[in-house]
């Protein structure tokens, strides 16, 4: 079955859907059953394809564990088998099933990808209201860490010293006003 018009007869394709045939000019190739489709009818699922895609992948959850397990269109085993199998392994531990939490005390909240910060200081996991080592009673763990807090101060001196130089801090005061201390200003 051609596309296109009569002014254009290469011109897209009819989708090869049973109940569509539209002609549609940016048609999608099926990478299971290699039929031409109209954006509708593009998923294997839209249009029952005998071979669904060899490239896609599948997640399955162990309810037992909550360990997510990967499979691949190639295979062709159901979701059952896959769960048997892990559960099998014995890499299936209902003890894993427990969601890390914040490790703040008196803090429940559950640490998910989006919510988790892990502290530079003393490498632990937090949620984000616990972020700052002042919020989680933050102890230095290595002495690296403590270098790491000496190099930060020296950094804010130089670009103290640096922004008094360029006469940024260095203004002219009006004589009602009081004297202030010293601070870090942008120019």
């Amino acid at each position: 079955m051609g596309g296109g018009t009569e002014a254009f007869p290469d011109l897209g394709m009819h989708c090869q859907h049973s109940d569509c045939h539209q002609l549609d000019f940016l048609p999608f190739k099926c990478d299971g059953c290699s039929k031409v489709f109209c954006v509708e009818h593009r998923s294997c699922k839209s249009h029952e394809c005998p071979k669904p895609d060899h490239n896609s992948r599948k997640v399955v959850v162990c309810e037992a564990c909550s360990m997510s397990i990967e499979t691949t269109g190639k295979d062709e085993e159901s979701e059952k088998a896959v769960l048997e199998r892990h559960e099998k392994s014995g890499d299936c531990d209902p003890k894993k099933k427990k969601k890390p939490t914040c490790q703040v005390r008196r803090c429940r909240e559950i640490l998910t990808f989006s919510n988790t910060s892990t502290c530079k200081t003393c490498q632990i996991k937090v949620c984000l209201k616990h972020r700052f080592p002042g919020d989680h009673a933050c102890k230095l763990k290595s002495s690296s860490s403590a270098t790491g807090f000496k190099e930060a101060n020296m950094f804010l001196v130089a670009l103290a010293s640096r922004n008094a130089n360029n006469g940024c801090a260095s203004k002219a005061r009006h004589p009602s006003s009081p004297p202030s201390t010293p601070s870090v200003k942008a120019c």
